[in-house]
């Protein structure tokens, strides 16, 4: 168990590790029970029949999907680059000194946490056309979701911030930094850095969030999947390859938070063996005891 884990809790013992492992055993079989109890039950209603899933191997009906996916990714992906530095703004607007400021992002953020997503598209799909502004439906699913994601995200950069050892912003004061320079050089890079799985995971929601496209009639993934099982008849086998897809996508970005947390907890050791840093000198190994003889002689 690494150190920052044992700051949460103590490493279990012998005895709760049997009973981790039971517990863990028991969930299993469990599970297990119940997927086999769920495709007997498909089986017996003619559900699994190679039929009801023979059209969606067929390449117009993949590719009707892959057109819900290509758009799912876009609107996401257009949420997320606005998203993270609106966030880390929101984060610094935090942390501010200026209390005007302060309370602007702390209200922002309090606001957007509080509010459901789907009560913010329902705002912006009935309330603000009868202010006479409209949107397209691409922006009616990205706005909202950023607004959202970004008060979230503000949270997450702000305890990033805190968890950092005072000593680094400290250390750039002393080299004559100031306060702005000190946080955009010092603080928020090593801040990022400790809540990169954080930011992913939040990554993963936001991708999630993108299935209320339904609300303001985007056509991603899931909406996709709803009118295909209309055409089709076939709604549990619409649904079903839908949530596969969702499944992968979401594993692949869950692999990447891994791989980034993993290169995080590589470079301190490697910054530490190559010594101070960049232009500062390593620790001078002491002389042997026969080279000082040496030199005198």
């Amino acid at each position: 168990m690494t150190a920052p884990n044992r700051v949460l809790f103590d490493a279990p013992g012998p005895r709760a590790r049997r009973r981790i492992r039971a517990a863990t055993a028991l969930s299993v079989l469990v599970i297990a029970g119940l997927i086999a109890l769920g495709l007997h039950q498909f089986a017996r209603h003619g559900q699994l029949d190679r039929t009801r899933w023979q059209p969606f191997g067929q390449w117009p009906y993949q590719r009707f999907l892959l057109q819900g996916l290509v758009r799912t990714l876009k609107a996401a992906g257009t949420a997320a680059l606005i998203a993270l530095p609106a966030g880390a703004l929101l984060a610094l607007g935090r942390l501010s000194p200026h209390r005007v400021l302060r309370l602007a992002a702390g209200g922002f953020v309090e606001l957007f946490r509080s509010v459901p997503l789907l009560l913010v598209l329902y705002v912006f799909l009935m309330g603000i056309p009868r202010a006479g502004y409209t949107f397209p439906v691409f922006w009616e699913l990205v706005i909202p979701v950023v607004l959202c994601t970004s008060a979230l995200l503000a949270e997450v950069f702000r305890a990033g911030v805190l968890a950092l050892d005072p000593g680094q912003a400290e250390a750039g004061h002393a080299l004559g930094l100031g306060r702005r320079q000190v946080m955009w050089l010092v603080v928020l890079p090593q801040a990022v850095r400790l809540v990169v799985p954080t930011l992913v995971s939040q990554l993963v929601s936001l991708l999630k969030d993108t299935t209320l496209g339904y609300v303001v009639s985007y056509p991603e993934l899931l909406n996709q999947g709803k009118v295909l099982g209309s055409y089709t008849h076939d709604f549990l086998q619409s649904y079903l390859t839908v949530t596969v897809v969702y499944v992968v996508v979401n594993a692949a970005l869950s692999q990447l938070a891994e791989a980034l947390e993993r290169r995080g907890r590589r470079r301190p050791r490697a910054d530490s063996a190559a010594g101070a840093g960049p232009g500062v000198p390593g620790p001078r190994a002491p002389k042997a005891a026969g080279s000082e003889a040496l030199g005198a002689s």
